[in-house]
């Protein structure tokens, strides 16, 4: 996503000086928003909004299961719904307006999940997890509503290393930009789970890390959930014009608490 310039020379009183265009380039960076489970699209619009109006082509859309597909909500699985993302993906990808090489995934919760499970398969620029959850690998083409959700609720407690799950594994090979928002009081997604997967991106080009005060997992107040629109529109500003300034934008890695 770089930009292009032309020198070109202005007359001036029978003379020339010289002088450069510079634009955008032709094509967007793309931003593909994965809902988390038990949401929807609806949740994204808003913020796909605003990522757009930075000069992005932002795609929402319902995982199965989920909207007109709810019917299928008791049958889905983690395989079913990460060749949701996939498809989606790919979707954006072939928009004639995306630069493929400057996509950003963001996913929510269980979208989040998914999200980085896509890395290993597709080439992902930027990618902001809000409140990610984490799975066991078992189970994959189980129905995703009947996993064991005490044993969930236990495995999110302890530390998880990379080597011991696909979706750490994932992170610890991405070296993009990665922002981490973890909410103080969320029960289904505790600090130890976010942990793991801040602790596993060790190769990315920089990790931010924001915690909402007060927050829940679902952000149930509006001052979470302005809260993160401000994290999420604040660091897509600054990712998007970096990119546009042929990477001079970024600076070192972040790492904050």
């Amino acid at each position: 996503m770089s930009t292009t310039s032309q020198s070109i020379e202005i007359n001036v009183q029978n003379e020339e000086i010289a002088g450069t265009f510079l634009a955008p380039g032709t094509q967007l960076p793309g931003v593909l928003f994965v809902h988390g489970w038990g949401s929807g699209q609806k949740g994204d619009l808003a913020r796909a909004r605003g990522v757009a109006a930075l000069g992005c082509v932002c795609l929402t859309f319902d995982l199965r299961g989920h909207a007109a597909t709810q019917a299928q909500h008791g049958r889905v699985s983690r395989e079913d719904n990460y060749r949701d993302v996939v498809a989606a993906y790919d979707m954006l990808a072939a928009h004639p307006s995306v630069d493929p090489e400057a996509i950003a995934i963001v996913g929510s919760s269980y979208g989040g999940y998914l999200a980085a499970l896509l890395t290993t398969h597709r080439p992902v620029k930027w990618l902001a997890l809000q409140v990610p959850a984490l799975y066991r690998d078992e189970h994959w083409t189980m129905p995703k509503g009947q996993l064991n959700r005490a044993d969930l609720t236990a495995y999110r407690q302890t530390h998880v290393l990379p080597q011991d799950n696909r979706a750490l594994r994932a992170c610890s090979a991405f070296r993009g930009d990665v922002l981490i928002v973890e909410s103080e009081h969320d029960t289904y997604v505790p600090h130890p789970a976010i942990m793991s997967y801040r602790a596993a991106f060790q190769q990315a080009h920089s990790l931010t890390h924001r915690i909402i005060d007060g927050a829940d997992h679902a952000l149930s107040t509006e001052a979470s959930q302005e809260a993160y629109t401000w994290i999420l529109l604040n660091w897509a500003t600054e990712m998007v014009s970096g990119a546009r300034l042929g990477g001079l934008g970024y600076g070192p890695p972040v790492l904050t608490g």
